[in-house]
């Protein structure tokens, strides 16, 4: 039986909801966990729930979703290019994706990215050298932004570009990722992933042109029993791994460094004990989630928790809904304890045959950076009002104020 309510539970541009979106997916999980949205795709907010789906080897292409409201607003919102087959990964069910992602696994090993340890330790030092000249900064510019998006580049060995100029075209194209009802968004975005791809093509040409130990390099070598990437899949993946190397990693160091800091006996804990530092990324990845929802696309009819979903619906797994879920976590799910148990049990990274690819990655960075800015600033305070990114998928501060104290 449909649970389509007559007045929608989830209301994603309600005022503050990408401030705080928790108190809706509380209401959602407990009036409608498995809620269909007037515009006909379905919403999950419970953790067995969620962590069914994203294993359940669902689709996640396109052309399996059956006519509806949200797929016809898509067409008219971004034309022919809308019909546009995407090829990165993410976007591809087996065997592609199975063939793509061993390709670019083979150059992204757990002993490539411990390898990278040192520079990204080196990395941090020096932007809170030049933080402390100052004593007060924003935490996005000084250290948020700038430290994933330099080990992504420097993973990937990319030439010297406009690194300011690719932080605002990525910073476009990722708006696809949230519901989109403004022609002119559209239009910035297709236009924004339009100068994207000519650089992706411009650094791979340059790249091949100068090979060098590096991720670029691998992929444009990546071979599996005669396989290689195309040139389209060659810069799907490309812009992939540049985009998601570091616009999820942001969140994760800004929004971890403010829940810290509105958790002061939390923070307190983590200077006593650095050890713990591990579990606390886990923790911050559980409490609030740089990637709030994750899509699976049904080709036969589904049961969830009593419901039956149909072929063809666009299903949206809500992650940040089920880190918080209290029938999993308990009576304190909504609260930062960085001491907990099961904290790695979250599900940010998503799960199944999409888990991501650069979790372990994103894991080391947060981990340094978070370990580095508690221990080097015992005065570490918020300096002034917070901003958040406005998005709703990949939520996020866009300005993080904070006093390094003396």
């Amino acid at each position: 039986m449909s649970q389509t309510l007559p007045s929608p539970l989830f209301d994603p541009f309600a005022p503050g909801f990408t401030d705080d979106p928790y108190p809706q997916y509380a209401a959602l999980r407990a009036a409608a966990p498995v809620y269909q949205d007037p515009l006909g795709f379905w919403l999950l907010t419970c953790y067995d729930d969620v962590s069914w789906l994203l294993r359940a080897g669902l689709s996640v292409e396109d052309r399996n979703v059956a006519t509806s409201p949200l797929l016809q607003r898509r067409e008219q919102l971004y034309g022919e290019e809308a019909a546009r087959p995407r090829v990165a990964m993410l976007y591809r069910d087996p065997p592609d994706h199975t063939r793509l992602r061993r390709l670019v696994s083979k150059a992204f090993t757990p002993r490539a990215v411990q390898a990278l340890a040192p520079r990204i330790t080196g990395l941090v030092d020096s932007m809170l050298d030049a933080a402390e000249q100052t004593g007060r900064v924003d935490l996005v510019d000084a250290l948020a932004f700038p430290l994933p998006f330099a080990v992504i580049a420097e993973m990937l060995g990319t030439p010297p570009a406009d690194h300011e100029r690719i932080r605002q075209l990525t910073g476009t194209v990722v708006r696809s990722l949230e519901p989109v009802v403004d022609p002119a968004v559209a239009s910035a975005i297709t236009a924004a992933d339009s100068e994207l791809r000519t650089i992706a093509a411009d650094m791979i040409a340059w790249k091949r042109a100068n090979p060098a130990d590096d991720l670029l390099t691998a992929l444009i070598d990546a071979e599996d029993d005669g396989d290689v990437l195309d040139d389209e899949e060659l810069i799907a993946q490309t812009l992939l791994l540049y985009i998601a190397g570091h616009e999820t990693t942001v969140n994760l160091i800004a929004g971890g460094t403010l829940a810290l800091l509105r958790h002061p006996v939390q923070l307190a804990l983590l200077r006593d004990d650095p050890a713990l530092i591990t579990n606390a990324v886990e923790e911050l990845l559980r409490y609030d989630s740089p990637v709030q929802a994750s899509r699976r696309i049904t080709t036969e009819p589904v049961s969830i928790s009593g419901v039956t979903i149909p072929a063809g619906a666009f299903v949206m797994a809500s992650l940040g809904a089920a880190n918080r879920d209290e029938g999993f976590w308990g009576p304190d799910a909504a609260e930062l304890r960085l001491s907990r148990g099961n904290a790695r049990q979250h599900v940010s990274f998503g799960g199944g045959p999409h888990h991501c690819l650069g979790a372990s990655l994103a894991r080391l960075e947060a981990s340094i950076a978070l370990a580095q800015l508690a221990a080097r600033f015992p005065g570490l305070a918020l300096d002034g009002q917070v901003a958040w990114n406005g998005r709703i998928n990949l939520r996020g501060p866009a300005h993080l104020p904070v006093s390094l104290g003396g």
